[in-house]
């Protein structure tokens, strides 16, 4: 009877990992400035890229339900080059459940304004992590596995080597032709997708994304059950963060966490002891020195 049991628990397991899928995409395909294209085809969109997004496994890993990571996506169409072809912005987020919390932390916060695709109605969307199939799927799919890579990260130091590797795989799928005439792929272009995976690949940046588990797991992590120990932790992340800063100055590594965190941060120590105060004023006026006032007048 037990044995039976166990393999028919087995069983629900196998089924139920079968769709744990790892990511929870909220999508929005925004149209304001359509102008001859029948709107029904982004609505047809929306609904593929939530397929896309949320309806495969993109890890070997098994998530829970809780556990999947909870994302926006936000296209906005800013022009119609061809009945079939598009120019748009895309706003995309992911954020993780702070342990023993109901609330989540926001992880990526990004605006990637130079996507260019073509889409066809009910055009099915397919990846290959070994070929290239249209630029629309290989850029979704870029930033997936950057999520992933951080995402990780923050749950094991550089954990999420093994998915910025594959983001890289992804980008080395991308034809010469198409890396030559989107600048989200050039080289030669500046704060682009290219240069966002080279800066989390990096050697020069290897202490922030080491500061991304003692930030998350060391401290958010501990902050309910001890908000000293979190915040001090907290600290330490950040001061590898400094030094990442200073071995890579104006990265876009660095402005993705503190645009991601500084809220956070400011809230956070606004409770802290002085000495802690004046220590994170200190160190986020260098590592986010455009907003260093800020921190200033907040954390008191």
């Amino acid at each position: 009877m037990m044995k039976q049991l166990g393999f028919a628990c087995l069983a629900l397991l196998l089924i139920g990992s079968a769709h744990a899928q790892e990511f929870n995409f909220t999508v929005k395909v925004n149209t304001q400035k359509l102008q001859t294209i029948d709107p029904k085809v982004f609505e047809t969109l929306e609904q593929a890229l939530t397929d896309f997004l949320n309806g495969q496994k993109w890890t070997d890993d098994v998530f829970l339900t809780e556990e999947r990571i909870d994302a926006n996506l936000t296209l906005t169409i800013q022009e119609e080059i061809s009945p079939t072809t598009f120019s748009a912005d895309l706003a995309i987020q992911s954020s993780r459940p702070i342990y023993g919390s109901v609330e989540n932390t926001r992880v990526l916060n990004y605006l990637d304004n130079s996507l260019r695709f073509s889409y066809e109605q009910y055009q099915p969307l397919q990846f290959s992590k070994n070929s290239y199939q249209d630029n629309l799927t290989q850029i979704l799919a870029f930033y997936i596995y950057l999520m992933l890579g951080m995402d990780y990260d923050t749950f094991a130091p550089l954990g999420g080597d093994p998915y910025y590797q594959t983001a890289q795989d992804i980008y080395n799928t991308v034809p010469s032709g198409v890396v030559n005439s989107d600048t989200g792929w050039k080289t030669t272009a500046r704060r682009n997708r290219y240069w966002l995976l080279e800066n989390f690949t990096s050697p020069r940046i290897r202490s922030m994304r080491a500061a991304l588990y003692n930030y998350h797991r060391q401290g958010l992590d501990l902050m309910t059950a001890d908000p000293a120990t979190g915040r001090m932790n907290m600290l330490v992340a950040l001061e590898d963060v400094q030094k990442a800063n200073n071995a890579y100055p104006n990265s876009m590594a660095i402005q993705l966490f503190v645009d991601a965190k500084r809220d956070e941060i400011i809230d956070i120590f606004k409770g802290a002891p002085v000495s802690e105060q004046q220590r994170v004023k200190n160190l986020m006026s260098t590592v986010d020195r455009a907003n260093s006032s800020k921190y200033r007048t907040e954390i008191q």
